[in-house]
């Protein structure tokens, strides 16, 4: 389902909703109501937003993957989508419909996994290093510039946010299907020949 298709059902549902919450008279304009036109709201508000949390300890992230997306399609570290196969080849894409935690978390262990094999295919001491250190030593030898760097960087302390156990929403496992597989072809682009 299309996030438009989301939104466009989110809020007709909830507005139906209130709607049928205002004509039965005995019902008042309440705290319900305006909690379902907010509901009905929320979906469009989306970009002008990075979170939002409801009662119950819900906290709905919006902004920061697709801002990280972004900075790496400007970065150019996200492969053309045109040459990307329609079927779901990596593991976090085939555990995205249920459970987008894992996702992300598996699309962080497949990050670091590329940049370990551009290090040792460079001859670069990748494994035990942490990302940090993987990450300057590629820039150091001029396999990575400083704005992918910032870029990876910061895409894996979002999905290191996943990986502890951080509240994500149903959009993060789209954008890991969508992103995850761009970013990882353009880095087996850097990985030299053996």
């Amino acid at each position: 389902m299309t996030t438009k298709r989301i939104q466009w059902s989110i809020t007709i549902g909830a507005l139906i909703v209130a709607i049928v919450h205002l004509v039965f008279p005995s019902l008042n304009i309440d705290a319900i109501t305006v909690t379902l036109v907010l509901v009905a709201v929320v979906p469009w508000l989306a970009p002008l937003f990075k979170s939002l949390e409801l009662p119950g300890g819900v906290k709905l992230e919006f902004q920061d993957l697709q801002d990280s997306k972004q900075r790496a399609e400007k970065a150019g570290l996200l492969s053309a989508e045109a040459q990307l196969p329609a079927t779901r080849e990596y593991s976090f894409q085939l555990v995205a419909d249920e459970d987008a935690n894992l996702a992300l978390a598996g699309l962080r262990i497949e990050i670091e996994n590329r940049l370990v094999e551009i290090a040792q295919s460079h001859g670069l001491p990748g494994e035990r290093q942490s990302v940090r250190r993987l990450l300057q030593m590629l820039v150091d030898r001029d396999l990575l510039n400083y704005e992918e760097r910032g870029v990876l960087s910061d895409m894996i302390g979002l999905l290191n946010s996943a990986v502890h156990g951080a509240s994500v929403d149903v959009g993060a496992a789209d954008w890991a299907i969508q992103v995850g597989p761009r970013l990882l072809k353009s880095l087996d682009e850097r990985i030299k020949p053996q």
